[in-house]
């Protein structure tokens, strides 16, 4: 009754979003346990930007520091860069329990935070653990999942974290009411999360990291190994890393304050109550959730690179419309093109270093593809409190970043393609070089 190996049946899904072939059941608990915590981490990451006008409030935030706080904590994912990719020495299955219980005690502290110090530092350290975890957990999917259906699961797994921003807004709509306000919202993800923790000990190791330990063992020290590594990939893959490196940076340097300060903007500049986003928050997830993994599904008929590429012109040009200054119905419609195009490019960008580079790097490529990223997001955000000088407006000065865009588009166009061949194809391919 309890065969890993019988068909999985996906029942805790519509019948819409299901995968596209069967799989079996051993997958669909690892997706199960990989994708609920994705699902948790979403809504952890999300209450920041939902209460930022509550947090800045409490914690005597000046307004031109919005911005900058959201860099603080973008900067965790430098520590990141020294955690995530030991997954490729040690296993991930390690990684993962010690990333998702960091992340949980640190968001606990995070509601107990008593001044603006405390909860940087606090939400500092809960992005380290955090940042970790998700980038290992699109490196288990990408490794566990079927390569006929890993479009779908990459999309997939990016819808269960849109999920958990949705949760996050149908629990701001109760700000004003909830016990502690903003400071309960993080109370609920962080105890969720150590639940999750507990469950998270059933996972197994991926079975191609369990053929990469034997290479590990040969080796012997891991730390030189470690180095190895790292001068192996550069000179074996410099062609793709450096596509992959453009884009992902481009992108994130374009979309950062648009991001994070989308429900600031739409509070204080459009006026809409809590109420009003949390609505906006859940029909656009809903959206959202169903594009990603329809986005998925066509990534795995029609290709990778081209479904990244809409999906990214997409995410640009309506991010571009809804700073513009536009009101009434627009905002709202807009703002939701928008929201299903950043979710569904950034999901396929997730999922692609653990993709197209070999067992050997997929953490620390992965791990990579976050940190330039975030960084890349990071310097426009500090940049954003420069230009809001500039302008004496959010909508012009968050806006301004979209001119990178361009670039990450072209880059992603020399990505090599991933839809419908196995890991050990791709790598073994003459693109990878």
């Amino acid at each position: 009754m309890n065969d890993p190996q019988r068909p999985a049946r996906f029942l805790w899904l519509l019948p819409g979003m299901r995968p596209p072939v069967v799989l079996p059941r051993e997958q669909e608990i690892v997706f199960l346990l990989v994708g609920t915590t994705i699902l948790f981490s979403g809504y952890d990451f999300n209450v920041f930007l939902l209460a930022l006008p509550q947090i800045q409030h409490t914690l005597h935030i000046p307004e031109d520091e919005a911005g900058l706080t959201a860099m603080f904590f973008r900067l965790a994912t430098l520590a990141a860069l020294f955690i995530a990719p030991l997954a490729d020495l040690f296993g991930r299955r390690r990684l993962l329990l010690v990333t998702v219980f960091g992340e949980a005690l640190f968001t606990l502290l995070s509601a107990f935070a008593q001044n603006y110090p405390e909860f940087v530092w606090a939400q500092i350290f809960a992005r380290i653990f955090g940042y970790s975890e998700e980038i290992l957990c699109f490196v288990v999917i990408a490794e566990e999942i079927n390569e006929n259906a890993r479009g779908w699961s990459i999309g997939t797994l990016g819808a269960m974290n849109a999920t958990g921003a949705g949760l996050a807004s149908l629990v701001f709509a109760l700000i004003n009411v909830l016990p502690f306000g903003w400071r309960a919202m993080y109370l609920i993800g962080g105890s969720v999360l150590l639940i999750l923790a507990y469950y998270r000990r059933w996972l197994s190791e991926t079975k191609r990291f369990e053929l990469r330990r034997q290479e590990l063992d040969l080796l012997g020290n891991k730390a030189s190994a470690g180095w190895d590594m790292l001068v192996r990939l550069v000179r074996e893959h410099p062609r793709r890393l450096a596509a992959m490196l453009t884009a992902v940076g481009a992108f994130g340097f374009a979309i950062g304050p648009s991001v994070v300060l989308m429900a600031k903007y739409l509070q204080d500049t459009q006026h809409f109550r809590p109420w009003q986003v949390t609505i906006l928050y859940v029909f656009g997830g809903f959206v959202s959730v169903a594009g990603n993994v329809l986005m998925g599904r066509i990534s795995d008929r029609v290709g990778r690179k081209r479904v990244m590429f809409a999906c990214a012109f997409i995410c640009g040009a309506a991010f571009l419309a809804f700073y513009s200054g536009i009101g009434g119905w627009a905002v709202s419609v807009v703002w939701i093109v928008a929201i299903f195009g950043y979710l569904s490019s950034d999901a396929l960008m997730a999922g692609s270093p653990a993709e197209i580079f070999p067992t050997a790097y997929r953490a620390t490529t992965a791990t990579l593809r976050y940190v330039v990223t975030t960084l890349a997001g990071a310097l426009s955000l500090a940049l954003e409190g420069v230009f809001y000088d500039w302008f004496g407006a959010h909508g012009p000065a968050i806006a301004l970043p979209l001119v990178a865009m361009p670039i990450a588009l072209i880059a992603i166009l020399c990505l090599p393609e991933a839809a419908g061949r196995t890991l050990e194809e791709i790598a073994d391919s003459p693109a990878a070089h």
